[in-house]
This record gives structure tokens, sequence and C-alpha cells, in this order.
């Protein structure tokens, strides 16, 4: 017998089929994520599994309120694939606190500050002879030029990017999916001796960030996990988990999973919400199924700071099996099985801890490779 949640989330899949596809408005997918079109640049960015490190970045160097503002904007995205081009260590330098500016003008010259279509890109450049100059809101202008249908973008250093998905509209604006990361002069050619004479080196690193390796925190999803920082900072920096932050957004949990708590959290990957079938996310993010996507989430948090080795010994002090009452009311419990910890929701199905102890100021978080459904 199917329980109640899984009912509605299946049958939740053809809704969305039909209205949550109208409301995308024909936009095309980025990332796996649906583009709303009545939705603004950040709000749309942060679903984008392939523009973790971008959502990051801007967060990062304040502009979050900008890209939310009126605009109209066009924004030209590169990938994480794109910032993973640059040089070793290029990115973590850029997202320490003493280089916000020079992350924001790099950012900037990926913004233009009006919307253009590919189509007026197009016309622009032949009025202009087959390049067309365009002044971004960094200190950079970049030369915009097509092939056949494919527009390409060039900066002041040479560096060529390729527009791969066009027109992704947005209530104040545009998005222009780009495969490099386009950066000003000035930004490229102090970049490695930024890193190495500011104590921004791989070395320096690793002692100025000793907040993380005090604590001995594993990297999730790529990304430095910081102790002094709360589970919602830790977790937008997850590229395994922007379907999780996308949710816990949607939910409206942002600011209790930033509160005092302390919490533990079992966060399940986006792989872990690729495993349910085909529509439930997206049925769960729709605003009628708000609170249902609510007792979803909460579901996977326990209040208090239980670490791994704690839930292995509650769990072989109770005759190999823990039970928690989650801040949902629903019951998860914790198993050993071949030296492994396992969380069992109340339909019997087992998420694995992948990754156990991630430390966070208000609690911890333990990653794990199933979603935990209640009844």
């Amino acid at each position: 017998m199917k329980f109640m949640t899984k009912k509605l989330l299946m049958s939740g899949a053809a809704i969305f089929a039909m209205a949550g596809i109208a409301t995308a408005q024909d936009n095309p997918m980025v990332g796996g994520a649906a583009m709303f079109a009545e939705r603004n640049i950040v709000e749309n960015a942060v679903n984008s599994a392939d523009h973790t490190t971008l959502v990051a970045a801007v967060k990062a160097a304040g502009l979050v309120e900008t890209l939310q503002g009126e605009g109209p904007f066009t924004v030209f995205a590169p990938t994480n694939a794109a910032f993973d081009k640059l040089p070793d260590g290029t990115v973590e330098t850029l997202l320490m606190e003493d280089n916000r500016d020079q992350l924001a003008d790099v950012l900037k010259c990926h913004v233009v500050g009006a919307e253009a279509m590919s189509g007026a890109i197009v016309g622009m450049v032949d009025d202009d002879g087959g390049a067309h100059p365009v002044p971004t809101l960094g200190s950079c202008t970049l030369t915009a030029t097509y092939q056949g249908d494919t527009i390409m973008l060039e900066d002041e250093n040479g560096t060529m990017a390729t527009v791969t998905i066009a027109d992704v509209k947005q209530s104040n604006g545009v998005i222009h999916v780009i495969d490099a990361v386009m950066t000003p002069a000035a930004s490229a050619e102090g970049m490695q001796g930024s890193m190495e004479t500011d104590g921004m080196a791989s070395d320096d690193m690793a002692s100025d960030d000793m907040a993380m390796a005090e604590g001995d925190n594993p990297m999730v999803g790529g990304a430095a996990m910081f102790a002094e920082r709360n589970i919602i900072e830790n977790a937008v920096n997850s590229a395994d988990h922007t379907t999780l932050v996308a949710a816990v957004k949607a939910a409206g949990l942002v600011e209790t999973l930033q509160g005092e708590g302390p919490f533990t959290v079992f966060a399940p990957t986006n792989a872990a919400f690729d495993k349910l079938p085909d529509g439930t996310v997206e049925t769960l993010l729709m605003d009628e199924n708000k609170d249902q996507l609510t007792k979803v989430l909460t579901a996977h948090v326990v209040a208090g700071d239980l670490s791994g080795a704690e839930l292995m010994e509650r769990t072989r002090a109770n005759g190999g099996r823990y039970n928690m009452e989650t801040v949902s009311g629903d019951a998860i419990t914790a198993d050993l099985a071949g030296g492994k910890l396992y969380i069992i929701d109340e339909s019997g199905d087992a998420a694995e801890v992948t990754i156990a102890d991630v430390d966070q100021s208000n609690g911890v978080i333990h990653v794990v490779d199933s979603v935990l459904v209640p009844r």
C-alpha cells in the first residue's frame, strides 16, 4: 500500500506536467531545472545544478540584492565547468573575503545593464560589421560575434566563450549560459600574483582557513565546509546539494536552519532526489505543495547535535537500532550494518550516511544517499 505522501507526490507529477511547464513559459531547462520567466535571475539561478559556483560567488560578492532588482539585466552565466577551466586555486582565491571587490568586478563583467535577447545581439553584430562591443557593469567591455546560430563573446584577455543556452527569460532580464569565465584585463594579469603574494596560494589557504581544518571537516560537493558557518551558509556551496538548497528556500526554511539550533541534518544529495519518481521534485516545489515539502524536509532534521559516533553508540546501546523523532514529528531510525550507518524512514527505506560529521556553527550535517519520506 502506498503511503499518503508518496501518493501525493506521484499524482502531483501529472499536475506539474500541465501547470509547471506552462509557468516556465517555454524557457529552456538549465542545469536540470525548470527556469520560470516570472522569477528573477537569482531565484532561477539557485536551482541550476550547473551554476552552484556562480551562485556561491554572487553571494560572496554581495550581489544577490542587485541581481534580484528590477533591472533589466542581461547575464552571461558561466557554468561550474567554466570556472573549472580557471587556474587551480583561482575560484578559492576570489571567494576569500579580502578579494570581495575583485570578485565583484569579475562577476559584473558578465552583466549588462539592459535586456538583450540573442536575436538582438545578432542584429547589433550585423549592424557593426561582424563584431559588437558589449559594455558591462564591470570594468571591462566584451566583444560579441556569431557563427551560424552560435553567439560568442571575447573578453579583454582574448578568452572566448560560447553561448550554450540562449534566451532564458527572467522577470528582470535574460540569462545566456556560457562555457568560459570572462575576466577584466587587470584581474587576469594580477590573479596569479595575488594568489602567491597575498597569502592565497594553496599552502596559505590551508593555514588561513584553519576553522575548517581544526574541525577536521570533510569536503562536501567539492566545497570546503567551515565549522564557524551555519547549515545554510555551508550547504549553498555544495554542488551535490543544489536540489536540497532549492527545496529549503521554496519551503521557507532558510531562516530556521540559520537559527541557533543545534540541529542534526541528514542531507540528501542531488542523486538522492533523482531516485524519486519522475516529477516528484517539481511537484514538491509547487507553491500549493509547500506544506508537504516542509514536512518532507523537516523529516530530515533532528533537534540536537548528534555526531556519527554518538549515533552509532546509541544504536549499539539500543540493540542495534536507535529511534529519533524529527522536527516534522515523524520517526526515523539509525541502524548499523556492515560497519556502516543507515537512517531508515517510516516506509522502511534506508539511506546510507555517506559523509558523516560535517560540523556547523549550529549543529552537524550527515550526507545521505536517499530521501527520507514520511508517511
